[in-house]
C-alpha cells in the first residue's frame, strides 16, 4: 500500500468493525466453480483490514492469510479471529507481503485494491502466486440509482473530505486491464444491502476515510444534512443501503 494511505482507517476501526457491510455469501461457492478454489487452497487476503473479506472464507472451512499493514484494523481482526485456527495474521503490506515465492493459489482483495501501488503490488503478486493461480478484486459498490443513494452521493461531495480523489469507482477499466494484463480478467455482479436506523447510517458515514470526524468544526453541518436525508427517505424508521458487489477475477502468471 501506498504509505500515506496505511494509516488511513486507524482512528474508524470501531465504526469500521460495526457499519461497514459484508458480503454476498454466494461469492465462496462461485469462485469454486470460477477457478477451481477447494478447501487444499492457499488463499492470501491482502490489504485484509478487520476481516470483512477473510470472513466469508473462514465460515466456509478455508484457511486464510490476512496481509494488512494498519495496527489497528489487524488487530480487530485478529480479535474476530482469536478462537479461528485457520487464520493467519501478518503485518505487511500489498507490495511486499513478506510470503513465501509461490505459495498462495489465490489472492483475494476486498475493497483495498483502491489503495495500492498497483504496478509494485502486481509483481508482488506475480511472486507469490502459484502457478495457474488466481487474484479476485472484490467491492461492495453502492447502487447510486437508488434515490436515498442518489442524494447520498450528493451529500458526499458536499460533506466529505476529498471524496471524489479517493472513491474506488476511479478504479475503471484501464486500470483493471493493465494490471490483469497480458491475461485478461472476468467480473461477477451479486447484490447486497444493509439496513440502518440514524445511529447506523451516521455509523456508516463515519467509517469512511472521507468522512469530516466527530471532533472536526464541519462535522455538525454534515450530522444535521445526514438526517435530513434519513428524514427524507426513511421506511419504518430505517434506510435501505443497497450495494453491487463486483467480483474481478483473472490470473496473473
Amino acid at each position: 500500500m501506498i504509505k500515506d494511505n496505511t494509516k488511513r482507517f486507524s482512528d474508524r476501526v470501531a465504526n469500521y468493525v460495526k457499519y461497514r457491510p459484508g458480503y454476498p455469501k454466494e461469492i465462496v461457492p462461485f469462485l469454486e466453480k470460477a477457478t477451481g478454489l477447494t478447501t487444499d487452497s492457499k488463499i492470501a487476503d491482502v490489504g485484509s483490514g478487520t476481516g470483512k473479506s477473510a470472513e466469508m472464507f473462514l465460515d466456509h472451512g478455508y484457511s486464510v492469510t490476512g496481509v494488512e499493514p494498519n495496527h489497528e484494523m489487524r488487530k480487530a481482526a485478529e480479535v474476530l479471529f482469536e478462537s479461528q485456527s485457520l487464520f493467519k495474521s501478518i503485518e505487511c503490506t500489498a507490495e511486499a507481503t513478506s510470503l513465501a515465492e509461490a505459495s498462495y493459489s489465490h489472492i483475494i482483495v476486498g475493497q483495498a485494491f483502491h489503495w495500492f501501488d498497483q504496478a509494485l503490488a502486481k509483481k508482488e503478486f506475480q511472486r507469490i502466486l502459484a502457478p495457474d493461480g488466481w487474484v479476485v478484486l472484490i467491492w461492495n459498490e453502492r447502487d447510486v440509482r437508488s434515490p436515498f443513494l442518489t442524494d447520498y452521493e450528493e451529500f458526499l461531495h458536499e460533506h466529505a473530505v476529498k471524496y471524489s480523489e479517493v472513491v474506488h469507482r476511479n478504479i475503471d477499466e484501464a486500470v483493471l486491464s493493465s494490471f490483469y494484463k497480458p491475461y485478461t480478467y472476468d467480473v461477477e455482479e451479486m447484490s447486497n444491502y444493509q439496513l440502518f436506523d440514524f445511529e447506523g447510517i451516521l455509523g456508516r458515514y463515519l467509517s469512511s476515510s472521507y468522512a469530516y470526524k466527530e471532533d472536526d468544526e464541519q462535522f455538525e453541518a454534515a450530522k444535521k444534512a445526514l438526517q435530513l436525508l434519513f428524514e427524507k427517505h426513511k421506511h419504518n424508521d430505517q434506510i435501505k443501503m443497497e450495494y453491487q458487489t463486483n467480483i474481478y477475477y483473472g490470473q496473473l502468471k
